[in-house]
């Protein structure tokens, strides 16, 4: 008895929230899919991964990325150009050739 009751708990649980309802949508696609892909496992990964919303923490770390890149590019452009300003004013010492 109190495991059904705790069962029909987890269920609504799993209904409010959502998981069934996504759950079930998944496993539609993957049914009508002409082509089953070759791992079923990776598909619904691909699937579930993909409706979940996200993560706050993960859009910081992408603008920090970006930010990174930025810079990172621009550090690139500014070694560039002193590679050639270095070329530029190297001088390369003349030493003729004595005659004796």
């Amino acid at each position: 008895q109190a495991a059904d009751s705790k069962r029909e708990q987890f269920r609504r649980y799993l209904e409010k929230s959502g998981v069934l309802d996504t759950l079930t949508k998944v496993l539609v696609a993957l049914y009508e899919e002409p082509e089953k892909p070759n791992s079923a496992l990776d598909f619904l990964k691909h699937h579930l991964g993909a409706s979940a919303p996200e993560n706050p923490e993960i859009e910081a770390l992408r603008l920090e990325v970006a930010e990174m890149k930025e810079k990172y590019d621009a550090v690139l452009e500014e070694n560039k150009k002193l590679k050639t300003k270095v070329k530029v004013n190297l001088v390369i010492p003349y030493y003729p050739k004595r005659v004796f």
